[in-house]
């Protein structure tokens, strides 16, 4: 039986300010409605999300580049980029929209609060979907991304975990989190993407490992069209866990970005939920305080569909293949069904690719970390509330789909009955 202690975080804001993303406009309601509508809050712990402050933006982010968001306020359909603008990355793919600051300080708000609940020992697993923005560097936006917030909350970690291990799933490099942790040892990156040429953001070669104090702490392995449950599974799995094994994290961020689904109009692999499942799985059987967040995800019913598979596989849920009916569900036509359904296009990835890739991964593990493999720690204990609580959690891996806070009683969404929210208090 599953008892892991899961926080969602939630908050209309939140919310309201993730849908106005270009890129993503109007997904995160989509997500959370379906998340209501299979009944999923009622299995979670409801955190309020409350908004990054400065200081906590300011910690990635430049003054320069904060202070010029902050000058982005009222924006009218005849906004041109100015160069100013376009030296900070706004533009193009990352186009100005009104109140630019609410907005990142909204968004890296969410993850901020999930990385609280980590460290406060309130959850194990803390789960935000409107996270995951990698490709933001600190001085400037990219790739649809205006705030890192990922990185901002692996910094608000260590100030209770040592070492932290990040694992991005999206189809495109996080280049913006391996860049801010290209020379430093406490924070392990380790990316699945699709790697070729021409496809954003170019970088993520398995020969990108860092360097000076971080060499070796950087792993990369770049995966070639149409890869598919099979090969993520496969590679996950051995790669992960040699990784595990060699670096000894004390928390886990993943970001899983859901634009490697099939489908996936700016993706180009073939993957369903069962994959996403599967590596999740993996990493959960490790019992580490886990942080899950979005990221991609461009055809918007799927990604919903996959992060709500997600949440369920968490809390160990086994849904109804058949969506229930509520205010999105002409979105998941034409046949109303949670599975995401895969492709026939062949996978172009060859075992013989993969094992090379194992191995080159492994020597440099050997090379760079040093470090024999070992038996699993045992749980550590995490105090909370002036109460010890032991961190010890099971994950019912049967269903693997085949396809200081207060409390407040509330609606997450118009249509559904209340549920418990609990806020932070200073």
């Amino acid at each position: 039986m599953n008892n892991a202690r899961v926080a969602y975080l939630w908050d209309e804001k939140l919310v309201k300010e993730c849908i106005r993303l270009p890129a993503v406009f109007g997904r995160a309601r989509l997500v959370h409605n379906l998340i209501e509508a299979y009944g999923l809050i009622s299995k979670l712990k409801v955190i309020r999300s409350s908004p990054a402050s400065y200081e906590d933006l300011n910690v990635f982010h430049s003054d320069l580049y904060l202070e010029h968001l902050k000058q982005i306020t009222d924006i009218d359909d005849d906004y041109i980029s100015n160069a100013q603008d376009e030296n900070f990355g706004i533009g193009y793919d990352c186009p100005p929209v009104p109140n630019m600051f609410e907005l990142v300080s909204t968004i890296a708000g969410g993850s901020v609060t999930a990385a609280k609940c980590l460290t406060m020992g309130i959850a194990d697993i803390a789960i935000n979907w409107c996270g995951g923005w990698h490709h933001a560097h600190n001085n400037r936006a990219e790739g649809f991304c205006y705030v890192n917030d990922i990185v901002i909350a692996i910094e608000k970690l260590k100030g209770k975990f040592k070492n932290i291990l990040y694992v991005d799933l999206d189809v495109h490099h996080g280049n913006g989190v391996q860049d801010a942790y290209w020379t430093t040892r406490s924070v392990y990156t380790l990316s699945f993407h699709k790697f070729e040429p021409g496809f954003y953001p170019g970088t993520g070669s398995i020969e990108d490992i860092g360097c000076g104090d971080g060499e070796g702490y950087s792993c990369n392995f770049p995966l070639n069209e149409a890869y598919s449950d099979n090969t993520i599974q496969f590679v996950f799995e051995k790669v992960f866990n040699s990784v595990y094994s060699n670096f000894a994290p004390d928390a886990i961020v993943v970001q899983c970005g859901a634009d490697a689904l099939s489908h996936d109009p700016h993706g180009g692999a073939c993957l369903t939920s069962r994959g996403y499942c599967a590596c999740i799985s993996t990493v959960l059987d490790k019992q580490k305080p886990t942080m899950l967040l979005g990221g991609g995800g461009y055809n918007h019913s799927n990604t919903a569909r996959l992060w709500t598979t997600l949440t369920a596989f968490v809390t160990g849920v086994e849904l109804d293949e058949i969506i229930p009916e509520h205010n999105e569900w002409p979105e998941y036509g034409p046949d109303y069904m949670l599975p995401v359904q895969g492709t026939l296009i062949k996978d172009t990835n060859k075992k013989s690719y993969l094992e090379d890739c194992i191995n080159k991964i492994n020597e440099n593990l050997k090379k760079h970390l040093a470090k024999t493999e070992k038996l699993e720690p045992e749980s550590k204990i995490y105090k909370t509330g002036g109460e010890l609580v032991k961190s010890d959690y099971k994950i019912n891996k049967s269903y693997i789909p085949k396809y200081s806070y207060v409390q407040k009683t509330e609606s997450t969404c118009d249509t559904m009955q209340p549920v418990d929210v609990y806020d932070f208090v200073e």
